[in-house]
């Protein structure tokens, strides 16, 4: 294991919306596709860090979301962990993480790794608390007729969106929920009677749509939920389904997704998160929990 780099190496900083075609770069380096409209997102409603590349560009960067209150910050998901093929494994990202673990002190850490970036995060302190399965595929209509009344979701929504949402999640995510309607192509509720009972949004990438985040009452608002959104789009569905709701991920291979990867849920500074898993069936993106 290679040591860190020495301290005349170019600093951390923060990264704006001005470095977004940097970010979508860095992605390409690594073979993962550009994802501008998430790293827009991720960048306006979160905060970005990078270390730049004295030839240009970026060496490495990362993006936090921060929950919670202005006065106390109850979770934090790292997310877009990169570092630049040519400056692999000269402890890049070690420092990049150890940066983001020192600024944000006592606050809780959560992100999605994978089987690459695992060893590092433990090296870090981040203990398994979960796993979700990645799949992806043309979603086909069948199977029981679900009993569960979906609609589009208007701007009168949006306040018990945001209630579902922090009672589900445990914790505040107003910059990130607010966004949703310009960030989605899809954003639908599921209603019984007057209540709002679950919701959902499918948003772009590259030539999918992603089904996220997904709350919901049950297995069968869910369902309905994500049939909602197929039955609206022509593009192959991806979606990331916490390993718990079996059942709901043997339906939606029944419809047709397939397994692609499985991540793991880690945490740092916490035992288990606070949501309640039982309502939340999937992340808005593993970028951001």
């Amino acid at each position: 294991m290679r040591a860190d780099p020495s301290p005349a190496a170019p600093p951390v900083r923060r990264l704006t919306l001005r470095d977004l075609t940097a970010c979508a770069d860095l992605s390409e380096d690594r073979g993962w596709p550009r994802e501008e409209h998430k790293w827009g997102f991720l960048l306006a409603a979160g905060k970005g860090y990078g270390i730049d590349d004295p030839d240009g560009g970026l060496v490495a960067a990362c993006v936090v979301t921060e929950y919670g209150s202005w006065e106390r910050l109850d979770l934090a998901a790292v997310g877009m962990v990169l570092v630049a093929a040519r400056h692999a494994r000269r402890g890049i990202g070690r420092r990049l993480m150890r940066h983001v673990v020192s600024i944000m002190g006592t606050t809780p850490l959560t992100l999605y790794a994978t089987p690459q970036g695992r060893p590092l995060y433990e090296e870090l302190g981040f203990k398994v608390t979960g796993r979700a399965g990645m799949l992806r595929g043309r979603f086909t209509p069948g199977g029981p007729e679900l009993r569960v009344t979906t609609r589009a979701a208007t701007a009168e929504d949006l306040p018990s969106i945001l209630r579902l949402d922090e009672e589900v999640f445990g914790a505040d995510r107003t910059p990130l929920v607010t966004r949703l309607p310009a960030f989605a192509d899809l954003l639908r509720v599921a209603e019984d009677g007057d209540r709002l009972i679950g919701y959902t949004a499918a948003w772009p990438n590259m030539d999918t749509h992603v089904v996220g985040p997904l709350i919901a009452r049950d297995l069968e608002t869910a369902k309905a939920l994500i049939a909602s959104l197929a039955s609206r789009t022509d593009r192959p569905l991806r979606t990331d389904i916490d390993v718990r709701h079996a059942e709901l991920l043997t339906w939606a291979k029944a419809r047709g997704l397939t397994s692609v990867a499985v991540n793991t849920v880690m945490s740092c500074g916490i035992t288990d998160l606070p949501e309640d898993w039982t309502r939340r069936f999937a992340p808005l993106t593993v970028a951001s929990g």
